[in-house]
């Protein structure tokens, strides 16, 4: 098909407008890496240095471990854990040995995962072993049969009764005949929250998993990445689809050395990067707001680094011009969201790209503007209305939700739920999110799930959370508290409260407590008005 948008005066020069995508999984493409650089570096975590080879090698012993313990085709293997060797290998082991893929948050707690490994049909869990507490502690309440242990230095001490040890059953692992793959077979499920309450399971499948990676590698031809060279520096999390895609399947793709950080601590990045010499950081803004204010960055040898994607949160101008004038690199925004695998747009990586926007579609990507009532009715060259997308990446649906399913695909196109809107060149740019999604230092927090724990609180009688604004976060959570009569309740202590369930980054920074909330007339919260106020307030203290 043709590029589906007349008006567009250039398409990036030398990124194709349409790929072929050979027919293979993602631990294909590890297998091709391993076999054209066997003694290449593929993995660095803390100095201790994996080679192509012996990647592959314990992926596949993995995989059998897995078959051997009785994991079958299509069974659930939820991974939680920091960023690791140890994650990536179960992670490819579980592809290859035909299961799913669970991605599951290290940070989350009791409540979450109950939900999660009941929601997802989870029987086996491979998890960090300093988080085994957790899992053991949910076991009984799921359906998980099964528990794998791993911890940052390898060990074959025994873990608990009824655990494996990861190291253990590597090296235990039979030479099985592992089943065939399919290319439209489930992949993963990558968990996104929701606006009504529990998270959706996204489908992808291996198809969606190995074009977008391509769809990526494609985008950034004009950097002439050269394939066994690169190096990559893996700090988004990896159970995160924007860490998967575009640092650790990307890098395996180009045969790249994986620069693995389990967290992000800039000293420990800048150390990384003059130390290995890294070439490409895709990133989040707030880790570029990082390097750039580190003490002492115009003496740092960071100059390496030569391309970088943006994503999670809009990149402030400011923030770009000054990491690309302190490195030499190119440093642009892209935008992806769980559905799609996740990347759909990208400014070029090159001279053709456009501050404050998300760029253009990837290849063989089409993306148009609707009108946000109907959805139906195409809108044109800045006007302002939902941004929908179509394209190979694209995901199945929602795991047992047919509704929520129906809502966000149709004939083809995938409803963002993003405001935006795009020139007569073709760049799109986000102008708002209509659903009330805080994303806050690249982390997806959706109100409801944390006002409900709020609502468990005995002192509390209303209450609502709104993302405000945050210079570093990009937002922060606010929550709005209204007490039961004759009750008192210091924000510390609710925030206490919060943090013995759920994940530390979705507890409010802020509480404020309040006789009453605005609310519509049939009695809904206005978290709107809460979130207008409190920036209004921030800028009146901003002025005094």
């Amino acid at each position: 098909m043709d590029y589906p948008y007349p008006w567009l005066k250039s398409y990036p020069p030398g990124v194709p407008e349409h790929l072929e995508y050979p027919p293979v999984v993602l631990p294909d493409l590890l297998r091709q890496a391993a076999r054209d650089y066997p003694e290449k570096e593929a993995l660095s975590f803390y100095d201790n240095p994996v080679t192509y080879s012996v990647f592959y090698g314990y992926v596949s012993r993995f995989a059998a471990a897995l078959v051997n313990l009785g994991v079958q085709k299509g069974d659930r293997v939820a991974i939680m854990g920091p960023n690791c060797p140890q994650w990536e290998i179960a992670f490819f082991g579980a592809l290859m040995a035909g299961a799913v893929v669970v991605q599951t948050n290290p940070m989350y707690r009791g409540r979450e995962l109950t939900f999660l490994f009941n929601d997802s049909g989870a029987k086996t869990v491979v998890v960090y072993k300093p988080l085994l507490p957790l899992i053991l502690a949910t076991k009984a309440a799921t359906g998980v049969e099964r528990v794998v242990a791993f911890d940052f230095v390898p060990t074959f001490q025994p873990a608990g009764e009824g655990v494996e040890v990861f190291e253990q059953i590597i090296a235990a692992s039979p030479n099985l005949q592992l089943p065939p793959v399919d290319l439209e077979e489930l992949a993963i499920l990558q968990y996104t929250g929701g606006t009504t309450g529990d998270p959706k399971g996204v489908m992808l499948t291996h198809r969606n998993l190995v074009v977008n990676t391509l769809q990526a590698l494609a985008a950034m031809t004009p950097l002439s990445p050269r394939k066994g060279e690169e190096v990559m520096l893996t700090v988004l999390p990896l159970f995160h689809v924007y860490g998967m895609t575009a640092a650790m399947n990307l890098a395996v793709a180009l045969a790249a050395k994986q620069v693995i950080l389990p967290r992000f601590e800039v000293g420990e990045v800048m150390t990384a990067i003059a130390k290995h010499r890294v070439t490409y950081f895709p990133g989040a803004p707030t880790m570029y707001v990082a390097v750039n204010n580190y003490p002492g960055v115009e003496k740092a040898d960071i100059s390496s680094v030569k391309g970088c994607l943006s994503g999670s949160a809009p990149l402030p101008p400011e923030v770009q011009r000054r990491f690309e004038e302190l490195t030499g690199a190119t440093l642009v925004e892209g935008y992806g969201l769980s559905e799609a695998s996740p990347v759909t747009h990208l400014n070029p990586l090159g001279e053709v790209r456009r501050g404050g926007k998300i760029g253009l579609p990837v290849s063989d990507t089409v993306a148009r503007i609707v009108d946000a009532e109907t959805g139906t009715r195409e809108l044109g060259p800045g006007e302002v209305g939902e941004m929908v997308v179509k394209g190979p990446q694209v995901m199945q649906g929602y795991w047992n939700k047919q509704e929520e399913t129906a809502a966000v695909l149709r004939d083809g196109w995938l409803y963002t739920g993003d405001l935006a809107t795009m020139d007569e060149d073709g760049f799109f740019a986000v102008v708002d999110r209509k659903k009330d999604l805080i994303i806050a230092g690249g982390f997806n927090i959706y109100p409801r799930e944390v006002e409900d724990v709020i609502y468990e609180h005995p002192k509390v009688k209303e209450a609502a959370v709104v993302g405000i604004s945050d210079p570093y976060r990009g937002e922060t959570v606010k929550a709005f508290v209204v007490l039961k009569e004759n009750e008192s309740l210091s924000a510390d202590e609710l925030i206490s409260f919060l943090r013995e369930h759920i994940a530390s980054f979705k507890v409010p920074r802020q509480v404020e407590f309040r006789s009453e909330l605005p609310k519509t007339m049939v009695g809904k919260a206005l978290r709107r008005v809460l979130r207008e106020e409190s920036d209004a307030q921030a800028r009146k203290g901003e002025e005094v």
